[in-house]
This record gives structure tokens, C-alpha cells and sequence, in this order.
């Protein structure tokens, strides 16, 4: 009885394999080899549909989380929107601003919308022309006590007068200060029409002049309409022209907010 030889299965007991023939039998048994585990895990393109199933859409997950991103900012805005609008509504209904006055007195006012200052202008004699430029409030003091209960403190106003007499002359310049009832001069002194001097010599201050030199230079304010009848009413000028201010500011707010 034949063995097989070399681990090949002689399927002829009576005829010896040749060599070609051995050699043939072992790339078959490879082949065998391999081809055996593809047929045992067939393929098929819908195992993988579950798989794919339970990855989320990347487009509308991002759609998703910037709607409710933008829901988010609308109600915010809503939010800021409704605020403002309030707020004006009560500025207009309980303390409306009047339309700013063009004159007092000789002097012609511009009440330069949309900023902190003012500026009035007149011509005195023939040869003068004054301009006063106005802060709006800047400063307050306390008051001292008085027994009244309206207010506790007293608003600041700073302005500062310009005379000058022609295109070419020195400026006489007085920085003062605007109480409710009353002003002060604070410097008094003579700048060059062109400016030159980064750091002029403005004089002493003024409450350490002589009296009488403090009282002629009130005077020749008094002289130019510059008294306390101009810081009366400097002031109501610019509590209106803070609430026209302030509702202005509201105003801009609101629109820039309200633009796509």
C-alpha cells in the first residue's frame, strides 16, 4: 500500500505523481488556502448602511446651531431695541427738550448738534468781534448747607472768551467759569494771533491781581454783555441741549442697532 509523498494526496494508487504534477497539486492547495476565508465572509454594500446611518449630516448640524446662534442675537437686539424706544419715549413724554433759542442778547448762538460745546458771536464797537465758545456741563461743587432740599450741588460750565480787533491783531483771551447765577474769571491774557509759542506766559492767576484791577476787568466783561445774566442763561441753555443730546444719542443707538 502507497503513502502520499510530501503531504500531496495520491489519487492513483497505481501511478507515481511526476514532479510537474506534485508542483501543480501545491498552488492549487494555496489557492484553496486562500480563497476559503473570502467565501466564508461574503460582501455586501449593505452592511454598511447602518454604519453610515448613525454619522449626523455635518451641514445640517452646522445649519441648526446658527439658527439658534441667530435666534439668540435677535433676542437680544429685541431686547436692546425695546430699552431704547422706552427710554426715548419717556424723555419725549415727561421732559421734552424745546428748540434751541439762536440769540441772546446781541450775541448769535450756534448750538453745534451732536457735540459738547456751543458758541456765540457778536461784534462790539467797530472794530471788536467776540466769540465765546461754551462747554456743557463740566463740574459741579457741593452747596453749602442752606436748608433747601432741591438740590445739593451747584453745575459747571467753563468758557472761554476771544476778543480780537481785525484778521491780524492779538487775541485777548478770558478763560471763565459759568455758575447758575453768577461768573468768575479764572485768566486773562493776550495770545498772538498766529500761535507761535507752544507754552505762552499766561499771567498770574486771576484772584491774585490787585481788586480794583479784578473789579475794571469785570466791568469791561459787563461793558460786552459777558455778566451773570450770560451764565443764567448758559445754563437753562444747556440742561435742554443735554436732554436734546442725550435723546439724540438714544436716537443713533437705536438705528445703528436696527440696520441689517
Amino acid at each position: 500500500m502507497l503513502k502520499p509523498q510530501s503531504g500531496i494526496l495520491n489519487l492513483n494508487p497505481n501511478e507515481n505523481p511526476s514532479p510537474k504534477k506534485q508542483q501543480r497539486s501545491r498552488q492549487a492547495a494555496s489557492m484553496a488556502w486562500l480563497i476559503r476565508p473570502l467565501r466564508t465572509t461574503p460582501f455586501s454594500p449593505s452592511l454598511r448602511t447602518p454604519l453610515l446611518r448613525q454619522h449626523p449630516n455635518s451641514t445640517s448640524f452646522s445649519n441648526s446651531r446658527n439658527y439658534i446662534s441667530d435666534m439668540r442675537k435677535s433676542a437680544f437686539q429685541d431686547n436692546i431695541l425695546r430699552l431704547l424706544r422706552k427710554e426715548i419715549q419717556y424723555e419725549h413724554d415727561h421732559c421734552p427738550p424745546k428748540q434751541p433759542t439762536t440769540r441772546f442778547n446781541s450775541f448769535t448762538v450756534d448750538d453745534r448738534s451732536g457735540e459738547q460745546w456751543i458758541r456765540l458771536k457778536r461784534k462790539f464797537g467797530e472794530k471788536e468781534d467776540i466769540t465765546i465758545d461754551v462747554t456743557m456741563f463740566d463740574g459741579s461743587v457741593p452747596v453749602p448747607d442752606s436748608g433747601q432740599v432741591q438740590s445739593d450741588e451747584q453745575l459747571h460750565i467753563t468758557f472761554i472768551v476771544n476778543i480780537s480787533k481785525g484778521d491780524d491783531s492779538d487775541v485777548l483771551e478770558i478763560v471763565c467759569s459759568a455758575w447758575p447765577n453768577t461768573i468768575d474769571i479764572q485768566k486773562f491774557y493776550v495770545r498772538g494771533c498766529n500761535r507761535t509759542a507752544n507754552h505762552p506766559y499766561t499771567g498770574p492767576e486771576f484772584k491774585e491781581l490787585d481788586e480794583q484791577l479784578q473789579d475794571s476787568l469785570y466791568e469791561f466783561l459787563e461793558e460786552r454783555s459777558i455778566n451773570d445774566g450770560l451764565a443764567i442763561f448758559l445754563h437753562e441753555y444747556m440742561k435742554n441741549k443735554d436732554k436734546t443730546e442725550f435723546i439724540r444719542w438714544l436716537q443713533t443707538v437705536k438705528s445703528h442697532i436696527e440696520k441689517k
